[in-house]
């Protein structure tokens, strides 16, 4: 009996694998995410942004629309073609993000008022937040040249080594989205690697970007409004 509940057990392993890899694999989840971050950036004052708030988020529902598209009509994207759009979506987003803390700290001086307090604590916890979702979703993606890449390595470590991976991944553990938002989470707010370290010059140049931009919100621009109170 005891033979038999172990060969099922080997039977069922490498059904469930796969489904792990498929999920962690899936685009939905950073999709949704995406799409957030676009909420984010319609929510910013427009003084921090170039156009109106909402413009990030149409472009990136317009530039989104092919996965949902190709999902209705069950003819997935290719790799290639599914991961150069989703890098332009960050492109952008990284540059919306930027030039809303670049305006941010331009306007800083104008803002004296306590009035004016209240929306700079707003404008950095956006800005905070959403510099997490980006870098969260940068992390996502270059892992291991992108989720298919790492996956057909057998989720050895990459450009990231999280802790389950330190000792070459024996149990197959697969790394999802959830995992590189809290990389980015640790990165935003320790303004340092936590459990997880960069192996690879673009991780830890992402790595130095996010920090700087955390420090700049959190030391300069909400050190600025609560110094108005």
């Amino acid at each position: 009996m005891e033979q038999t509940s172990e060969t099922q057990t080997q039977v069922r392993q490498p059904a469930q694998q796969p489904k792990k890899r498929r999920e962690a694999a899936s685009r939905w989840v950073p999709m949704i995410a995406a799409l957030l971050l676009g909420v984010l950036f319609a929510a910013l004052p427009e003084s921090v942004t170039l156009g109106p708030g909402w413009l990030f988020l149409a472009i990136e529902v317009a530039l989104l629309t092919p996965f949902v598209v190709a999902h209705l009509i069950h003819h997935p994207l290719s790799h290639r073609t599914a991961r150069i759009i989703f890098l332009i979506v960050l492109g952008l987003a990284t540059l919306a993000l930027a030039i809303g803390v670049i305006l941010l700290i331009v306007t800083l001086p104008k803002r004296s008022t306590a009035s004016d307090a209240g929306s700079l604590l707003r404008t950095g916890a956006l800005l905070w937040l959403s510099n997490i979702v980006v870098f969260g979703l940068w992390y996502w993606e270059i892992d291991g040249g992108g989720p298919i890449k790492r996956h057909e390595a057998d989720h050895q470590a990459a450009d990231f080594m999280f802790p389950q991976q330190a000792d070459g991944n024996t149990r197959g553990w697969v790394p999802h989205f959830i995992d590189y938002l809290f990389v980015a989470f640790t990165g935003a707010t320790a303004l340092s690697p936590t459990d997880t370290y960069p192996l690879t010059r673009a991780a830890k140049g992402l790595m130095m970007v996010e920090a700087i931009i955390a420090l700049v919100v959190l030391a300069v621009l909400i050190g600025r409004a609560v110094n108005i109170i």
